[in-house]
């Protein structure tokens, strides 16, 4: 009979820095996250390949990919990791006080008006736990990208995931500055949209974001042109201000602009308010001290500042 294959223990943190490295697509970026020289990754994934009589990775100049092989071991060997990292991570966060890292996932506008604020007094009360914030607009696979958490709109999370609201609802406006108002007539429908130059956003997975409006209970979305695209939440507002076009924005943060009159808002009765964000994350038995903290801190923290 066949004996199971046992690694030996010294081909462990070589296992673990391949699967770095594959997430990664990137010797140095994982020799961040694993503290260690990109050069002392790299030979440790050599060190495995010698072992094992395979290639697992493919290297270039620009690129790090995976061999066939490399796809079957990374698929295999994924769980087993997954699994050894939480009976690690369990162990440390089974201590009476939050501690570790927890690595958040929002947008800029989130992380701006429900985040930074409120950091300074978490940081003080938690002063153990290390909070690493990811800026990032498209929604994220939070196993597969190694966070504890993420802050969305509702109405865009994957089933399975446990969602707590945070802070109050959300508007859209159309916005313009006065200037440009001057030059052109405001629209009173969205369809007259057509005749304006309309500052844009390109999503992260290339396609431009339509305009979302709201009639009688009806929702419909409206494909804009003529003015300059953006990808950064914060340049579609300071866009407008210089007179380039319209935009389409959250209200809470054009709220500074409108007050000071550098934005105009148009079209308000097309665009009610929505259910707002939403902390998330994946289905726990036992959510980790330094999570349950955190969704508890700021949940409390947005519903006073709302």
């Amino acid at each position: 009979m066949k004996q199971d294959f046992t690694i030996a223990p010294s081909l462990l943190p070589a296992l673990a820095a391949f699967a770095c490295v594959a997430r990664h697509a990137s010797f140095s970026q994982a020799a961040i996250e694993l503290g260690m020289s990109a050069s002392a990754a790299s030979q440790s994934v050599r060190t495995l390949e010698r072992r094992l009589g395979v290639r697992l990775l493919h290297r270039t100049t620009r690129r790090v990919g995976l061999t066939e092989p490399g796809e079957r071991l990374l698929r295999e060997a994924a769980p087993a990791l997954a699994r050894i990292g939480g009976a690690l991570q369990a162990l440390e966060e089974s201590r009476d006080v939050p501690a570790g890292r927890l690595r958040i996932t929002a947008p800029r506008i989130v992380v701006e008006q429900m985040l930074l604020p409120h950091l300074p007094a978490f940081s003080a009360r938690f002063p153990h736990i290390e909070v690493e914030l990811a800026v990032q607009a498209a929604l994220t696979d939070l196993v597969a990208e190694g966070f504890d958490a993420g802050i969305r709109l509702g109405e865009s999370l994957a089933d399975g995931m446990v969602a707590v609201p945070l802070g109050p609802p959300q508007r859209l406006v159309v916005v313009a500055a006065p200037d440009y108002l001057r030059r052109h007539r405001p629209p009173e429908t969205p369809q007259a949209l057509a005749a304006h130059a309309c500052i844009r956003y390109r999503r992260s997975d290339g396609r431009l974001m339509p305009w979302e409006f709201t009639r009688d209970g009806h929702d419909f979305s409206i494909e804009v042109g003529g003015g300059p695209i953006f990808n950064d939440s914060g340049l579609g507002r300071r866009m407008a201000i210089a007179g380039l076009g319209l935009a389409q924005v959250f209200e809470a943060a054009a709220a500074e602009d409108l007050a000071a009159g550098r934005l105009l808002r148009l079209l308000d009765a097309w665009q009610p308010p929505f259910p707002g964000f939403h902390l998330y994350y994946p289905s726990r038995e036992q959510l980790a001290p330094k999570l349950r903290v955190f969704v508890d801190f700021m949940r409390d923290a947005n519903a006073v500042s709302s």
